[in-house]
């Protein structure tokens, strides 16, 4: 339920408002230095501050507990815990009574009755992708392979260079958009992933579906093959390393790594969280009636979530790189 990965393991835990959320990462290979300014850089692309991103800023200061010695990780799990410092929990209170529309709200008071935290979206919140972006940022010290992700598309709009011009009118209108995320590994290797229910594919749709607010994952050309022929859309190969033409399968064959560039394009939606105000059920009046949502909000929390995707990226593919080295 918490934990993602066998042999390199990851077990999140804590809520929104909490006094710290963390990460427990299993798998960590000894002797290495952990280079800290690479997590902070990763961790700083996540902050918000950028137009559209929500006002409240989190320090997001690391206290490593243990796995780590003389600078090194000793072999040992890695804990490492997050505070959770700048918290205004007054203003979730009526959503006890008044779930938000397209939110965890409902099925989480439903599921845990009503036992659960719904401070700030408390377990489903945006907060808890911060320790992942630092497991995932230790994850890609582990690996050969160069990551990165771009910003393709937010709302209707696909140039970039008009992105703050595009959300402040968005905010302005007390609205949220959603955007779409492509994320890209290089030298990739051939081999990752286990048939037939730890493929490469389905491994990183569990992934990517365990961020919040993600609602679609292709892998390579995904819907838009529907277009295609066979003939057009099959990756033909140019040479003995598996190098192909085209990549329509994402550089994934059969669940398995082929060795071309891994693309991954991740859909998020809007944030439920807006402006305006909303007509909703109230549970405790029995009918539908209007109401406003308090707290801070990200007007499009696909601006920063591209790290969140590239660094979950890099568990998943740290878990199977580690399996694969079962079988040399």
């Amino acid at each position: 339920m918490n934990s993602f990965g066998t042999l390199f393991k990851v077990t999140l835990y804590g809520e929104s408002h909490q006094d710290a959320i963390g990460i427990v990462i299993d798998g960590v290979k000894p002797g290495l230095k952990i280079n800290w300014e690479d997590v902070e850089l990763d961790l700083a692309k996540r902050r918000p501050g950028a137009v559209g991103t929500t006002p409240r800023v989190e320090k997001d200061k690391l206290e490593v507990t243990s796995g780590m010695f003389n600078e090194y990780t000793t072999g040992s799990p890695l804990h490492i815990m997050i505070r959770n410092e700048n918290v205004i929990s007054k203003d979730y209170s009526h959503l006890k009574s008044q779930p938000r529309p397209g939110h965890a709200d409902f099925v989480a008071g439903t599921k845990y009755q009503g036992f659960h935290d719904y401070r700030g979206g408390g377990r489903f919140s945006g907060r808890l992708t911060a320790p992942l972006v630092v497991a995932g940022s230790i994850a890609k010290q582990m690996l050969p392979f160069e990551f990165s992700h771009e910003l393709i598309q937010v709302g209707s709009l696909t140039d970039m260079s008009q992105l703050d011009a595009y959300l402040r009118e968005v905010h302005n209108q007390g609205e949220s958009v959603g955007g779409i995320v492509e994320v890209r590994v290089k030298n990739m290797v051939v081999g990752l992933g286990e048939p037939m229910f730890e493929k490469l594919d389905a491994k990183i749709g569990q992934m990517m579906f365990s961020i919040p607010a993600v609602k679609g994952v292709e892998i390579g050309t995904g819907f838009s093959g529907a277009n295609l022929y066979g003939s057009l859309f099959n990756d033909v190969y140019e040479d003995e390393t598996g190098k192909t033409l085209t990549n329509h399968s994402g550089g994934v064959s059969g669940g398995i790594s082929n060795g071309n560039d891994l693309i991954v394009k991740v859909f998020v939606k809007p944030t439920s969280s807006i402006g305006k105000v909303q007509f909703s059920f109230n549970l405790e009046s029995k009918q539908k009636q209007s109401f406003e949502i308090g707290g801070r909000h990200d007007t499009a929390i696909v601006r920063r979530v591209g790290i969140v995707l590239e660094n979950a990226l890099a568990i998943c593919l740290a878990d199977l790189y580690l399996w694969s080295k079962i079988y040399k």
